[in-house]
């Protein structure tokens, strides 16, 4: 089995807290209930023939039209009107950094592993996201959906992130949040790590560099 090189982490849900506590204090402060933020997308999804949150994250939609859509989207399902102005900042302002994993990275690359990021984002959205973290001083190659024009699970962005690294999949640990996103890396061949709580991913990272699956 090759020798790991590198650990891929994704941004929301590993390096921060939970995203579901950021909806939840949105949902909270708003009055919208998440259900109805799931439904307006999928109404659009239905109108427009595409999903608007692929389209956002990809960089093809933006924020502002993102926006102004679930507004009109949510005012027709609610019978009310609906602003969502300032809802990025409320979002981030709920989102902490996760010091403890970013403290074993930082351990990470005194022992010489090599550290990327591979985060589905929002273009607008890079300067209150790299706000959090020390992006520059612990990661090497920074893979940002919104720049590169696609989004987890699609492998083509894992392939990218290994070309940056000049890595095979074999030599890298992914880690995520999102079940469909570990999948793919794993059916890509890297070895993979479900993020469920720190001291978990933590373990299953360590066993990867061991040697042993993950």
């Amino acid at each position: 089995m090759s020798r790991v090189e590198a650990v891929i982490s994704d941004f929301g849900g590993v390096l921060t807290t939970p995203l579901i506590e950021a909806f939840l204090a949105f949902q909270r402060d708003s009055g919208i209930p998440l259900g109805a933020l799931g439904q307006a997308m999928a109404t659009l999804a239905a109108r427009d023939g595409v999903n608007p949150l692929v389209e956002l994250e990809t960089g093809r939609l933006p924020e502002r039209d993102f926006i102004a859509g679930l507004e009109g989207a949510l005012a027709d399902q609610l019978g009310r009107e609906v602003r969502l102005a300032g809802f990025s900042q409320a979002y981030f302002a709920q989102l902490h950094p996760n010091h403890e994993l970013l403290g074993y990275l930082r351990s990470l690359r005194e022992r010489g592993v090599r550290l990327a990021l591979l985060t589905n984002n929002v273009r607008e959205w890079e300067p209150l996201w790299r706000a959090k973290l020390p992006v520059d001083e612990l990661f090497e190659v920074v893979v940002d959906s919104a720049f590169v024009g696609m989004r987890k699970p699609d492998p083509a962005i894992y392939r990218l992130t290994l070309e940056r690294l000049g890595l095979a999949p074999e030599a890298c640990v992914f880690v995520d949040d999102t079940d469909v996103n570990v999948t793919a890396a794993r059916e890509l061949g890297m070895r993979a790590v479900q993020f469920r709580s720190t001291d978990q991913a933590i373990a299953e990272i360590e066993l990867a560099l061991d040697g042993q699956s993950a």
